[in-house]
Protein backbone atom coordinates (compact mmCIF):
# COMPACT_ATOMS: atom_id res chain seq x y z
CA UNK A 1 0.00 0.00 0.00
CA UNK A 2 1.42 3.39 -0.92
CA UNK A 3 1.31 6.23 1.57
CA UNK A 4 -0.12 9.53 0.38
CA UNK A 5 2.22 12.43 -0.32
CA UNK A 6 3.41 13.81 3.00
CA UNK A 7 5.15 16.85 1.44
CA UNK A 8 7.55 16.95 -1.53
CA UNK A 9 10.53 17.99 0.63
CA UNK A 10 10.16 15.12 3.13
CA UNK A 11 8.50 12.29 1.20
CA UNK A 12 11.74 10.43 0.51
CA UNK A 13 13.58 11.40 3.68
CA UNK A 14 14.61 14.51 5.52
CA UNK A 15 17.62 16.20 4.00
CA UNK A 16 20.09 17.60 6.52
CA UNK A 17 20.18 21.37 6.30
CA UNK A 18 22.28 24.18 7.71
CA UNK A 19 21.43 25.12 11.31
CA UNK A 20 23.27 28.42 10.68
CA UNK A 21 21.15 29.17 7.61
CA UNK A 22 21.32 32.91 6.85
CA UNK A 23 17.77 33.36 5.54
CA UNK A 24 16.83 34.36 2.01
CA UNK A 25 13.88 35.46 -0.10
CA UNK A 26 10.49 33.74 -0.10
CA UNK A 27 8.71 33.86 -3.48
CA UNK A 28 5.07 33.01 -4.18
CA UNK A 29 4.04 30.72 -7.04
CA UNK A 30 2.96 33.48 -9.46
CA UNK A 31 4.78 33.57 -12.80
CA UNK A 32 4.14 37.31 -13.13
CA UNK A 33 4.68 39.88 -10.40
CA UNK A 34 5.42 37.32 -7.67
CA UNK A 35 5.27 38.43 -4.07
CA UNK A 36 8.73 38.39 -2.48
CA UNK A 37 9.44 38.43 1.25
CA UNK A 38 12.96 38.75 2.66
CA UNK A 39 13.88 36.72 5.74
CA UNK A 40 17.02 38.20 7.29
CA UNK A 41 18.72 35.70 9.54
CA UNK A 42 18.04 32.15 10.53
CA UNK A 43 14.83 30.22 11.01
CA UNK A 44 13.90 27.87 13.84
CA UNK A 45 11.52 25.06 14.78
CA UNK A 46 11.13 23.83 11.21
CA UNK A 47 8.53 21.05 11.16
CA UNK A 48 5.86 19.29 9.14
CA UNK A 49 2.41 20.55 10.13
CA UNK A 50 -0.90 18.79 9.56
CA UNK A 51 -3.20 21.62 10.66
CA UNK A 52 -5.88 22.71 8.23
CA UNK A 53 -4.82 26.38 8.28
CA UNK A 54 -1.27 26.03 6.91
CA UNK A 55 -0.63 26.30 3.17
CA UNK A 56 0.35 23.01 1.56
CA UNK A 57 1.61 22.16 -1.93
CA UNK A 58 -0.98 20.51 -4.18
CA UNK A 59 -1.68 16.94 -3.01
CA UNK A 60 0.41 17.17 0.19
CA UNK A 61 -1.05 16.15 3.55
CA UNK A 62 1.41 18.37 5.46
CA UNK A 63 2.97 21.78 5.17
CA UNK A 64 6.56 22.43 6.13
CA UNK A 65 6.73 25.51 8.33
CA UNK A 66 9.30 27.29 10.51
CA UNK A 67 9.52 30.55 12.43
CA UNK A 68 11.66 33.67 12.20
CA UNK A 69 11.59 36.81 14.32
CA UNK A 70 8.95 39.08 12.77
CA UNK A 71 11.47 41.93 12.80
CA UNK A 72 13.50 39.86 10.29
CA UNK A 73 10.61 39.39 7.83
CA UNK A 74 10.02 42.14 5.25
CA UNK A 75 7.84 42.28 2.13
CA UNK A 76 10.15 43.49 -0.65
CA UNK A 77 8.08 43.07 -3.84
CA UNK A 78 4.40 43.12 -4.82
CA UNK A 79 3.02 43.40 -1.30
CA UNK A 80 -0.15 44.87 -2.82
CA UNK A 81 -1.10 41.26 -3.70
CA UNK A 82 -1.10 40.13 -0.05
CA UNK A 83 -4.23 39.61 2.03
CA UNK A 84 -4.79 38.13 5.49
CA UNK A 85 -6.42 34.70 5.19
CA UNK A 86 -8.21 34.76 8.58
CA UNK A 87 -7.93 37.90 10.71
CA UNK A 88 -9.31 36.09 13.78
CA UNK A 89 -6.55 33.44 13.78
CA UNK A 90 -3.58 33.65 16.14
CA UNK A 91 -1.24 33.43 13.15
CA UNK A 92 -2.18 36.22 10.70
CA UNK A 93 -1.28 34.35 7.52
CA UNK A 94 -0.59 36.70 4.61
CA UNK A 95 -1.27 34.97 1.29
CA UNK A 96 -0.89 36.05 -2.31
CA UNK A 97 -4.41 36.81 -3.54
CA UNK A 98 -3.49 35.59 -7.05
CA UNK A 99 -1.90 32.16 -6.43
CA UNK A 100 -2.97 31.52 -2.82
CA UNK A 101 0.54 30.87 -1.49
CA UNK A 102 0.92 31.76 2.19
CA UNK A 103 3.97 33.98 2.45
CA UNK A 104 4.33 34.70 6.17
CA UNK A 105 2.21 34.68 9.29
CA UNK A 106 3.10 36.90 12.22
CA UNK A 107 1.83 36.30 15.75
CA UNK A 108 0.91 39.80 16.88
CA UNK A 109 -1.32 39.34 19.90
CA UNK A 110 -0.22 38.30 23.38
CA UNK A 111 1.03 34.72 23.15
CA UNK A 112 4.24 32.80 23.80
CA UNK A 113 4.95 33.05 20.03
CA UNK A 114 4.30 36.81 19.84
CA UNK A 115 7.01 38.45 17.75
CA UNK A 116 7.54 35.41 15.55
CA UNK A 117 6.40 34.91 11.96
CA UNK A 118 5.63 31.52 10.48
CA UNK A 119 7.12 30.92 7.03
CA UNK A 120 7.35 28.07 4.53
CA UNK A 121 11.08 27.45 3.97
CA UNK A 122 10.48 25.63 0.67
CA UNK A 123 9.64 29.06 -0.79
CA UNK A 124 13.17 30.33 -0.05
CA UNK A 125 15.53 31.03 -2.93
CA UNK A 126 17.99 28.48 -1.53
CA UNK A 127 17.57 24.97 -0.22
CA UNK A 128 20.03 24.76 2.66
CA UNK A 129 17.48 25.74 5.32
CA UNK A 130 17.42 23.69 8.54
CA UNK A 131 15.65 20.38 8.12
CA UNK A 132 12.28 19.72 9.75
CA UNK A 133 12.68 18.20 13.21
CA UNK A 134 9.23 16.76 13.94
CA UNK A 135 5.67 16.50 12.65
CA UNK A 136 2.96 18.47 14.49
CA UNK A 137 -0.83 18.22 14.55
CA UNK A 138 -0.71 14.91 12.72
CA UNK A 139 -4.31 13.91 13.54
CA UNK A 140 -5.51 17.20 12.05
CA UNK A 141 -4.95 15.88 8.53
CA UNK A 142 -8.15 13.88 9.08
CA UNK A 143 -9.97 17.23 9.32
CA UNK A 144 -8.44 18.04 5.93
CA UNK A 145 -9.96 14.94 4.33
CA UNK A 146 -7.50 12.12 5.01
CA UNK A 147 -9.25 8.84 5.78
CA UNK A 148 -8.57 7.78 9.40
CA UNK A 149 -7.64 4.30 8.15
CA UNK A 150 -4.49 5.86 6.60
CA UNK A 151 -3.15 7.25 9.87
CA UNK A 152 -1.05 4.26 10.99
CA UNK A 153 0.71 4.22 7.62
CA UNK A 154 1.23 7.99 7.68
CA UNK A 155 2.69 7.92 11.19
CA UNK A 156 4.95 5.03 10.16
CA UNK A 157 6.12 6.94 7.08
CA UNK A 158 6.83 10.07 9.15
CA UNK A 159 9.00 8.00 11.50
CA UNK A 160 10.66 6.31 8.52
CA UNK A 161 11.73 9.69 7.08
CA UNK A 162 13.01 10.82 10.49
CA UNK A 163 10.13 12.88 11.90
CA UNK A 164 8.53 12.05 15.22
CA UNK A 165 4.75 12.49 14.85
CA UNK A 166 2.90 14.51 17.50
CA UNK A 167 -0.75 15.45 17.76
CA UNK A 168 0.31 18.82 19.16
CA UNK A 169 3.76 20.47 19.01
CA UNK A 170 7.05 18.89 20.05
CA UNK A 171 7.58 18.36 23.80
CA UNK A 172 10.11 21.24 23.91
CA UNK A 173 7.63 23.68 22.34
CA UNK A 174 4.77 22.44 24.52
CA UNK A 175 7.01 23.02 27.59
CA UNK A 176 7.77 26.52 26.30
CA UNK A 177 4.06 27.30 25.90
CA UNK A 178 3.22 25.90 29.36
CA UNK A 179 6.08 27.86 30.96
CA UNK A 180 4.92 31.10 29.32
CA UNK A 181 1.37 30.48 30.57
CA UNK A 182 2.57 29.62 34.10
CA UNK A 183 4.68 32.79 34.28
CA UNK A 184 1.81 34.90 32.94
CA UNK A 185 -0.57 33.50 35.57
CA UNK A 186 1.98 33.88 38.38
CA UNK A 187 2.35 30.15 39.07
CA UNK A 188 6.04 30.48 38.09
CA UNK A 189 8.15 33.55 38.71
CA UNK A 190 9.45 35.58 35.81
Amino acid sequence: MSVRLLHPSIQNGVRVGDREHPGGTLTCKCSQRPVKVKVSGGIAHNHACGCTKCWKPEGAAFSVVAVAPSANVTVIENGDKLAVVDSSALIRRYACDACGTHMYGPVEREHAFQGLSFIHPELLDNDNWPEPGFAAFVSSIIEGGVDPSEMDGIRSKLKEVGLEPYDCLSPALMDYLATWTAKKSGVLRQ
